[in-house]
């Protein structure tokens, strides 16, 4: 078992960087080609900001057109488009004109419309000034709609997808309202769920809400036409809280001093200090690394948790942090070996890009 985890490791990331990541560039090129004619100035430069400065989300989710088979091109399709529509309504909540919860409510009504699709598109831009995009949001929920449509089992991940979507959409609305009212708003909306999940405090379960990670395992599921209402129940367990907590949380890791420097909220910053915080992390390591064990390509599932840490941990930015050397070392210890080798990989390609970037 051992040594086919050793062979899988390197097959995967050959296909990860000859296939999938070309696909990714190009199914974002075409996107950024709509940006570009977006209108109206504010909503092009936030979409335009969000293609830019957030290819590797989708990067990262890409890895899962690995469980869709031979239906690889259509998954990313999806993935693309979906992780887009975040990223996009992420910058304009965060970095954009409006402070209004009904405002953040009503864009965010387009990742349900994305994952619904017999459902009616709407003026998702109802309740802000800057209106006119010229189609672009509407296009990316539609063409969510019209892969998900070629599912033959996808009502019985529907009521899944939707609810971490419900999720995501809730953490987007509170963490994004005036300064003020965020944390009280956390907090009393992570109360309802304290009894599920009481060994989280509110800042972990809003890290975990903050994930894509398990709508796109269920989808790659239901497109290689493996998806039924156990699996689904599976993935949900298995990804929510720990694999999605931990994901975000590396993510808000990472951004410390960004967040600092942009008075932005970041999860890591309410932990009483810096050893608690390497305790948590490595708590989630952990209970990620059991979670998954139940699910079938149990392989693969571990290869991602491992490329994660892998993946956040080579961020030049984790070079900034206060002891981020150290970290990262306890982090990959606890991971295991394929998160030094993805971490070493990852660090190597990034170093590459850069340089094909600069000749």
């Amino acid at each position: 078992m051992h040594h086919q985890v050793k062979r899988f490791a390197p097959l995967l990331m050959r296909s990860v960087f000859k296939k999938i990541f070309p696909e990714v560039s190009r199914q974002l090129l075409y996107w950024q080609k709509k940006a570009e004619l977006i209108p109206n100035q504010e909503l092009r430069e936030q979409a335009l900001a969000s293609i830019k400065t957030k290819k590797f989300h989708c990067q990262g989710g890409s890895v899962y057109s690995l469980l869709a088979e031979d239906r690889w091109q259509d998954f990313i399709k999806f993935i693309v488009a979906y992780q887009t529509i975040s990223d996009y309504l992420d910058n304009l909540c965060d970095r954009s004109t409006s402070l209004d919860p009904e405002d953040f409510r009503m864009l965010h009504q387009s990742m349900e419309d994305a994952l619904s699709p017999n459902e009616q598109l709407k003026n998702y831009y109802k309740y802000r000034t800057d209106q006119d995009d010229g189609g672009y949001l509407a296009q990316l929920v539609q063409t969510c709609q019209e892969t998900l449509l070629t599912i033959p089992s996808y009502d019985s991940i529907q009521s899944h997808c939707l609810e971490l979507e419900q999720l995501y959409s809730d953490l987007q609305v509170h963490k994004h309202v005036t300064k003020e009212e965020r944390i009280p708003r956390l907090e009393k909306w992570y109360q309802a769920y304290k009894e599920k999940w009481p060994s989280l405090s509110w800042y972990e379960f809003s890290a975990s809400s903050g994930s894509t990670l398990g709508i796109f395992c269920m989808v790659a599921y239901g497109m290689a036409g493996k998806a039924d209402e156990h699996l689904a129940n599976q993935v949900f367990d298995s990804y929510f809280p720990y694999m999605q907590g931990l994901h975000i949380l590396l993510d808000y890791y990472i951004d410390q001093q960004e967040d600092l420097e942009e008075d932005d909220l970041n999860f890591c910053h309410y932990y009483q200090d810096e050893q608690e915080l390497k305790e948590r992390l490595l708590f989630f390591v952990k209970q990620t690394n059991s979670s998954i064990r139940q699910l079938p390509d149990r392989r693969f599932h571990e290869m991602v948790h491992k490329g994660l840490v892998g993946l956040y941990l080579a961020d030049p930015k984790v070079k900034e942090l206060e002891n981020g050397k150290k970290v990262t070392k306890m982090l990959l210890q606890a991971s295991g070996i394929h998160s030094a080798f993805f971490h070493l990989n990852i660090k190597v390609y990034n170093h590459f890009n850069r340089k094909a970037k600069e000749a």
